[in-house]
């Protein structure tokens, strides 16, 4: 089935969730936003009992919460910069998400190539202690590499000066599909997420939140949603809400945020063939580059350039793309060349701005998140990263109990609850080869069921995939399909942006309503155009 005791979500009907919106009474918990710490915020107060409504603008994960790196890790370079404690826990939570979502969420090694005598037993040295910290729960042991062992890995990393490597394991997974699956989760424990449903306003009284007020955008209906907590948890765009909070009671707040953005290079799997990701822990400016096999391409990344505004679709600059061709061809055979580029994404990272400091380098940024309680009451979560999304909600939770906004209950509910899906006993496929159904897990033979199972439309999607997304993932847009519930815009956008027609039809079929797919083959188009 889904989980460890069987439950699976309803069908997502969309009139069923908005007539369940219209009910009325006073929910617990309204949380906002549908990324990776909403969702989890979510699924956590659900599997503790609390009655919970999650209320998304747009698609689940649509910012950055499908835009990461695909990288379930401890954070090696949080270690080299002393951070012991987020490291620790950012292991532990790695552990739990590989056993909860074996199917989305997957060890995999990776290989940093030494070309300086001293790299080997400096980076070895390092990798061990993060073995070290791991415990009983490391992926597997550090080695050290010969210069042949190295390049078995590696098979296309340049060998001229290659004195040999260093390979450590960390995990990587399907960051949109986990999030989906995180919603599902939530309501089979009865949580109420919507998407395409944004908040246009708080609602005060007494000078305390005591709710929201949000619009379907499909249809325009209004909400008002009463709740003893709110959460915002809109990720790079929490000070939205804040500044509507503080401006009821007449206050000025001051922005918590200083994003950043990544950006991510797709080309095929010639590039770098081997089952193992390249890591380059220090490039020529400091940064890191990854180059990791996902989904039967490779990702190149990723940057860390500050950003002051907050485009929905961010864009790379060209500096940014130079900087990851530029990196490549100093360590691969064959570097790519731009015209090999399947997809070119960005994703925008909240990080959170050290008090009362300006103009920091984002590099230097803390990577933790931060839980605040205004005094009316408004909770906001913003920082972290994926594979700490649960310890996060777990935090949020332990904010609203200590301001009295909610009745305290037992936390760990979510350390052993396994995802709608979840396989036992592990997934049979990786993550890097091309998809198919292997990434329904246990749902791949409700899948089968449906009508299409054997129509396939191109890049291992099918017409009954089309069909599920509609009927069991929330999916109402050409992108929601073609960008977060199969990957195609983020692996190969000419690819996505020739199946969008016919997508478009099997949703409109399916939902009654616009896919938009004009709009999507515009966005499939930006992500294949080079930055000037």
């Amino acid at each position: 089935m889904s989980g460890s005791d069987g439950i699976r979500p309803a069908a997502t009907r969309r009139d069923a969730l908005l007539d369940a919106l219209a009910q009325g009474g006073t929910w617990d918990l309204v949380v906002v936003g549908g990324g990776a710490t909403g969702l989890g915020v979510a699924l956590d107060a659900a599997a503790r009992g609390f009655s919970v409504v999650l209320l998304e603008s747009l698609d689940f994960a649509k910012g950055t919460s499908s835009r990461a790196t695909k990288l379930v890790h401890g954070g090696v370079r949080y270690l080299a910069q002393g951070n012991v404690a987020l490291v620790r826990e950012a292991l532990r939570e790695r552990t739990t998400l590989l056993k909860n979502a074996p199917h989305l969420a997957q060890p995999l090694a990776f290989v940093m190539p030494a070309y300086g005598w001293w790299q080997k037993p400096f980076y070895g040295i390092g990798l061990k202690m993060y073995d070290a910290l791991a415990g009983s729960a490391g992926l597997g042991p550090t080695e050290i590499l010969g210069r042949r062992e190295t390049l078995a890995c590696l098979p296309t990393a340049r060998p001229q000066g290659l004195h040999g490597g260093v390979r450590y394991w960390d995990g990587q997974f399907d960051d949109a599909r986990l999030a989906i699956a995180l919603a599902r989760t939530a309501a089979a424990r009865g949580a109420l997420a919507v998407n395409y449903c944004p908040v246009t306003r708080l609602l005060h009284e007494g000078g305390k939140v005591s709710g929201v007020a949000c619009q379907d955008a499909e249809s325009g209906r209004e909400f008002t949603l009463r709740a003893r907590c709110v959460v915002n948890a809109t990720g790079v765009w929490v000070d939205e809400l804040r500044r509507q909070d503080a401006g009821a009671a007449g206050r000025d707040v001051q922005p918590m945020v200083a994003p950043s953005q990544g950006v991510h290079a797709v080309v095929d799997r010639e590039f770098l063939p081997g089952d193992d990701a390249l890591m380059v822990p220090k490039t020529s400016d400091g940064r890191v580059l990854f180059g990791v096999p996902w989904m039967g391409k490779v990702i190149l990344g990723t940057t860390d350039t500050p950003r002051a505004d907050l485009p929905r679709e961010p864009r790379p600059f060209r500096a940014e793309l130079e900087f990851i061709l530029g990196e490549s061809a100093r360590y691969l055979v064959r570097p790519p060349r731009p015209e090999d580029i399947r997809s070119l994404w960005v994703g925008l990272r909240p990080l959170v701005k050290p008090e009362g400091e300006e103009g920091e380098r984002t590099q230097s940024l803390s990577r933790e998140h931060t839980v605040l309680v205004s005094r009316s009451g408004l909770v906001t979560v913003t920082g972290g990263k994926w594979t700490t999304y649960r310890a996060m909600a777990e935090d949020v939770l332990e904010k609203c109990f200590d301001a009295q906004l909610l009745l305290r209950r037992p936390a760990g509910v979510t350390a052993d609850l396994r995802v709608v899906g979840a396989p036992e006993g592990g997934a049979r496929t990786r993550i890097s080869a091309p998809p198919g159904p292997h990434l329904y897990g246990t749902e791949a033979g409700e899948l089968a069921s449906l009508p299409g199972s054997e129509r396939h439309l191109g890049g291992g999607l099918t017409e009954a995939m089309v069909r599920f997304a509609a009927r069991h993932e929330y999916a109402r847009t050409a992108e929601d399909v073609l960008a977060r519930r199969s990957r195609l815009l983020f692996t190969d956008a000419a690819l996505a942006d020739s199946l969008a027609a016919e997508v478009g039809g099997l949703l409109r079929q399916e939902t009654g309503v616009d896919p938009q797919v004009e709009a999507f083959r515009a966005l499939a188009a930006s992500y294949l155009q080079m930055p000037a």
